[in-house]
This record gives C-alpha cells, sequence and structure tokens, in this order.
C-alpha cells in the first residue's frame, strides 16, 4: 500500500471509535522502519487518543511511542510527546517511565516540539498534577519562550496545577499578575489571568 492508501486507512479508524481498542495492535505496526514519516506521525496521534480510551490496551506500545521522543525527525518527536501526553492523562503510570526523557523536549530546537511538550505535561497533570508541583520553574521560564505558540501555552500549566494544587502555584502569582498585565501578548495575558483566576478561587475553597 502506498502513502495514500496507508493515511486513508488511519483516518477510517480515527473516524470509527468503536473499532479502536482492536485496531491498536494494527496502527502500532505503522511505527517500524517500513513506513514514511507522515504514516508514522499520522500512527503517533492516533495511539494517543486511543490511548487515552484503552490504557490498559496501549501499555504493551508505550515503550515504542515514546522511542519517538528522540527522534531526529521534530515531527515525529512532537507527535510523540502528544501521545505520551493522552497517554498520561488516563492512566500517569504509563508514562512515569519516560517522564525524564519528556521534560527534556522542554530544550528542543522545534517551537512545534516545545509547544507539544507543556500540551503533554497539562493533559498528565490534569489527574496528576503532584508529577509536575515542583517543576514550574520550567513553564514559568517558558512564558519567556522565542516562540509565540509556546509563550501562549505555558500559563496554561499554572491553572491546570493551580485548580488541583493552588498551594503550589500561590508563589508565582505576583509574577503571573505581571505577565497578565504587561505581557506584549494578549493571549499570554489571558492565560495568565486565568491561571491567577482559577488558583485564587481554589485557595479559597482549599
Amino acid at each position: 500500500m502506498d502513502d495514500k492508501a496507508i493515511l486513508n486507512e488511519l483516518r477510517d479508524i480515527t473516524k470509527n471509535k468503536n473499532c479502536w481498542k482492536a485496531n491498536i495492535g494494527d496502527v502500532s505496526d505503522k511505527l517500524n522502519e517500513d513506513y514514511s514519516i507522515a504514516v508514522k506521525a499520522k500512527a503517533l496521534w492516533l495511539l494517543g487518543e486511543m490511548g487515552l480510551m484503552h490504557p490498559e490496551e496501549i501499555e504493551c506500545h508505550v515503550e515504542n511511542i515514546a522511542s519517538y521522543l528522540d527522534n531526529e525527525n521534530p515531527k515525529l518527536r512532537e507527535r510523540s510527546a502528544n501521545a505520551m501526553g493522552r497517554i498520561g492523562r488516563a492512566n500517569e503510570s504509563l508514562v512515569i517511565p519516560y517522564l525524564d526523557r519528556l521534560m527534556e523536549l522542554r530544550r528542543d530546537e522545534s517551537e512545534n516540539v516545545r509547544h507539544a511538550f507543556i500540551w503533554a505535561c497539562e493533559n498528565i497533570a490534569s489527574n496528576a498534577p503532584e508529577l509536575f508541583c515542583e517543576k514550574l520553574d520550567i513553564f514559568y521560564e517558558m512564558i519567556s519562550d522565542s516562540g509565540q505558540k509556546v509563550r501562549i501555552e505555558a500559563p496554561e500549566m499554572f491553572r491546570v496545577i493551580g485548580k488541583r494544587k493552588p498551594e503550589y502555584v500561590k508563589p508565582y502569582l505576583e509574577k503571573l499578575e505581571w505577565i497578565a498585565e504587561n505581557d506584549e501578548n494578549p493571549i499570554v495575558r489571558i492565560h495568565s489571568a486565568g491561571a491567577i483566576r482559577i488558583t485564587k478561587k481554589a485557595l479559597k475553597e482549599s
């Protein structure tokens, strides 16, 4: 099968969630060296969504998915991070062995990969915030990233943690307030203000 046919097959699977559980193995097979970057990228994204719904069935494929965190192709690093985030949202224990490798993506040369890193961490933190409570300095520094997508996404991590572990975001509130009032990017300001609002509400309720 050529790339077009394989990608169409993967799109058909994507549309039919009822068949996901039965097709996890077949989609994972698309990660072997015989397939193109486009096919592997699509397979990684789909495996992440499958893992969110069927974490037990994805477990035996996580090591293969995580191996692309170190791939030379930035698109595959990006999609691997995306997948790890979705799988970790369903069951953080499946991605904890690879968390250090995921964290290294904060320094990636690709803006898209750094953006995917933050998004993945948000997903994992939604149910396991304790994994990131001592790592918030990383996300604060990324608000000053050279990439606009990264800067926009970084304050969202404070919203996710602030909702569940507000005491860890509290030391950052003054800094976030300055950003919410003064940053040149309006979306960065909005996201910072949202993180502040969620954190203060959680602190009052705690």
